[in-house]
């Protein structure tokens, strides 16, 4: 699983994701000052895989890595937004590198096609936020995108367009909450996996409710 470089230059994937370290920010994140959500229940099983990556995940790394296949990961301790959503999923028995790529393979022109290529690459495809939100759209977990926060729930997933850098985001809905009754989100926009109150901070582009198989 190593970087891949070129004439001594390391090659940067094109994620179209996650980085908050341009040169225009995206807006900070609201500090939940207090939690609503009971802690007498138990987190639904996504949000508690995504919560363990934080203090495991401190570094953001946008680098192409060549990885196995399934299964294949970049090291626990750094990755990009979209591996927040891949790790948590693959705990609860979905692998998205195999499931994307199968996808990919069938119906590559179903895809979006951004990055100037003609086939799939099992390495790179299911770690780009519009790939994921393709995929989770043609699973039918599609829900509405609104600005009520009764409409998000705990183990939701939600992509963003990033203000003033215009990137795009995903990160999974946590089942706690700011003091306005907002839910957290779980992601890695630049610093490692974090919690925090981002959900409505960027312009909500994609809200998907996973249907997995117990």
């Amino acid at each position: 699983m190593k970087p891949i470089h070129a004439g001594g230059v390391l090659l940067l994937a094109l994620l179209a994701a996650c980085d908050s370290s341009t040169s225009t920010k995206a807006p900070a994140a609201r500090e939940p000052a207090t939690h609503v959500a009971a802690t007498t229940q138990p987190s639904p099983p996504l949000v508690a895989a995504a919560r363990r990556q934080i203090g495991v995940t401190r570094l953001y790394d946008p680098a192409y890595v060549e990885m196995p296949y399934p299964g294949g990961d970049v090291p626990a301790e750094r990755g990009v937004c979209t591996d927040v959503t891949v790790r948590a999923l693959r705990v609860q028995g979905l692998d998205l590198q195999r499931a994307i790529h199968e996808d990919m393979r069938a119906h590559f022109a179903a895809y979006p096609q951004n990055w100037g290529l003609k086939g799939p690459n099992l390495h790179i495809d299911h770690r780009r936020v519009p790939n994921q939100m393709r995929w989770f759209e043609r699973e039918g977990w599609s829900q509405p995108i609104t600005t009520n926060a009764d409409d998000y729930v705990g183990g939701d997933i939600a992509a963003w367009k990033l203000t003033g850098s215009g990137l795009l985001h995903i990160g999974i809905v946590s089942d706690r909450k700011s003091r306005d009754g907002t839910p957290l989100v779980i992601h890695n926009i630049g610093s490692g996996a974090v919690e925090n109150d981002i959900l409505f901070a960027n312009t909500i582009i994609g809200h998907y409710r996973p249907v997995l198989a117990h």
